[in-house]
Order: structure tokens, then sequence, then C-alpha cells
């Protein structure tokens, strides 16, 4: 893992009482366990059924528009600052950053768009993208991020540096727990909620975080992704 920190502030402040925020799983040693647990057992299950899965999708990047790597790796922000590869299954063209960056009207309109385009506009993505995008199954290969202890199964979506400047003051409150592959905000809405309103239901998982709300995260997770609702 990359180590590389982010410069935070060392103290957690919650916005709205000005007291010191300490996340659940920081203050509560055996929840802080269960949940490594949890997310360690899981992800090697799911790694495991969804073997065939990696299998028949490697095949598509042998030929065509899809030729090369299998997996896009960007860095993003974790627990503590902390910064990581996420890996996904490549939906995208080669140089896609590049390629987006050299239409600047397009990336002006990414960034004013919680850092997203619609499908039919984005220059980046592949027709096997999109598939991959559409049924979550570009996700799969964060499994490898949860074994490592760089994501968990449950918690806020990791972003890229430049998102964290939409959580303002509240930016350490947002990391002070582990960035999961599904989350509160995952399953009430995903792309289809925007910021500001994506910091809120992100920091709302962060303020009461459990092991009940991870589960109803968890079956909620498995219903959208067989709906396909909010995927892009």
């Amino acid at each position: 893992m990359d180590n590389t920190r982010i410069q935070i502030q060392g103290t957690v402040v919650n916005n709205q009482t000005g007291s010191t925020f300490v996340s659940y799983e920081d203050r509560t040693p055996l929840f802080a366990l269960v949940k490594r647990t949890i997310d360690f057992v899981g992800a090697l299950i799911a790694l495991v059924l969804t073997l065939p899965v990696w299998i028949v999708i490697g095949v598509f990047y042998i030929f065509g528009e899809n030729k090369g790597p299998v997996f896009f790796k960007q860095q993003r922000t974790g627990k503590n600052g902390e910064i990581f590869h996420i890996y996904k299954f490549r939906s995208m063209i080669m140089n896609a950053d590049q390629k987006l960056k050299e239409n600047q009207e397009l990336y002006e309109k990414y960034i004013a768009n919680s850092y997203k385009l619609e499908p039919h506009e984005d220059p980046r993505i592949t027709k096997l993208g999109e598939f991959l995008r559409k049924t979550s199954l570009d996700e799969i290969p964060q499994i490898i991020n949860v074994l490592k202890g760089e994501m968990s199964l449950i918690g806020p979506r990791p972003v890229i540096q430049d998102e964290l400047m939409e959580y303002g003051n509240r930016v350490n409150e947002f990391l002070s727990v582990k960035p999961g592959m599904s989350g509160y905000w995952q399953v009430c809405g995903r792309s289809s909620v925007l910021y500001p309103e994506r910091v809120n239901m992100e920091l709302y998982y962060v303020q009461k975080q459990s092991v009940k709300l991870d589960t109803w995260i968890l079956f909620k997770t498995i219903e959208i992704v067989l709906l396909r609702k909010g995927a892009y």
C-alpha cells in the first residue's frame, strides 16, 4: 500500500457541537474486531464465488477496443488520510483522464456534476465498461482492497483528493472511518444523489455506525445491485 498521507488536522471536530469526534470503530475495539473479521471472511468468500466472473471478464480485454490492462487503479483517500490505490475492472479507454481534460468544457461539467458524467456524453467509457458499470461488476476487484485492510465492505465511498473539499471543515470526520465497497450513500440514491447531499449521507453513516446499520446497508446493497438502481 502507498503510505502517503494527505495533510489533515490532528483533531476531528464535530461541526454541530464543537466537540471532539471519535468514530465508533475507534472507540469500540470489539466492534472494530468484529467488523474486520466480517470484512476479511466476507471478502474471501466473495472472491471464491466471483472467480468465474473474473475469468470471463478478463477474456474481453484480450482484443478490440478493450485491449489492454484488465484493472484500473486510482489513488483514493482512506481512513485518517491514508492514500491507497483502489482497484476496478477497467471501464474506460487508455489515458482516459487525459482525454477528458482535453475537452475543457466537458471537464468543467464533470467537476460541476459531482465528478460524474452521463454515460452517453462520457468519451472515456467503452461499451464493455458501460455494461460493467450498470451491473456494478466493475467494483468487484475492490475485494482486494478489503482483504488488504484498505477498505471495508461497508463504509463511506473513498474519494479522490479533489473531492475532499466538498466536506469542508468536517473532512476529518469523514476520514475517521474506513471507506467501503458500499455505504449509506450507495443505497440511498448513489449516482443520482450529488454533492452537497452526498456529504450529509456519508456523514450520517459516520455518526450512526453500528453492526445493525452495516447489516441493513449490506442487504440493501444486494437488492440495489440486482435492480441496477443508481449505477452509471
